[in-house]
């Protein structure tokens, strides 16, 4: 798989995409005195690096311990067929699961990598019984609870 061909980011499209990712509720003028640049240039701007895909998007992030998900674990998923049509379903039934946060096929000793949010063992004990186990092709899964969180971003650095 072959990296698309994007333009070069100049110095005034990194200032945006720092700031943006500090606060994405900067209003345009906002944006434009921290950046320096008058508020069309920088309107202008924002919208070509949207449409450009480098801003795909903007989120609230919701605490997950608020929401009574207190607990982070870590998923490792082999399946018992490897066909692209039994990864397919997989991966496509996972991302229905709202506990999922996140999930990967990966390289390596198993198929895929899943985070998860989940109230104590005992919902998590849940989430496999009512909902992960009844996805059929599972082989083997091994779980791991997070104890700490040293570093979460929400996207990649500028």
């Amino acid at each position: 798989m072959t990296a698309a061909k994007h333009r070069p980011l100049d110095a005034q499209d990194r200032k945006i995409l720092r700031a943006l990712q500090r606060n994405a509720r900067l209003s345009n003028a906002e944006l434009a005195e921290q950046v320096g640049l008058s508020t069309t240039a920088c309107w202008n701007r924002t919208r070509q690096l949207e449409n450009e895909g480098y801003i795909q998007g903007y989120v609230a992030l919701i605490d997950q311990q608020k929401m009574g998900l207190a607990d982070t674990v870590l998923l490792e998923v082999t399946l018992d067929r490897h066909e692209d049509d039994a990864l397919a379903r997989f991966g496509e039934e996972l991302a229905l699961l709202p506990e999922v946060l996140e999930a990967y096929l990966v390289s390596g000793e198993y198929d895929y990598l899943v985070k998860v949010a989940v109230d104590g063992t005992a919902g998590y004990e849940r989430f496999l019984r009512e909902k992960l186990y009844r996805i059929s092709g599972i082989r083997h899964s091994r779980s791991m609870f997070v104890l700490r969180c040293m570093k979460q971003v929400s996207s990649v650095q500028v």
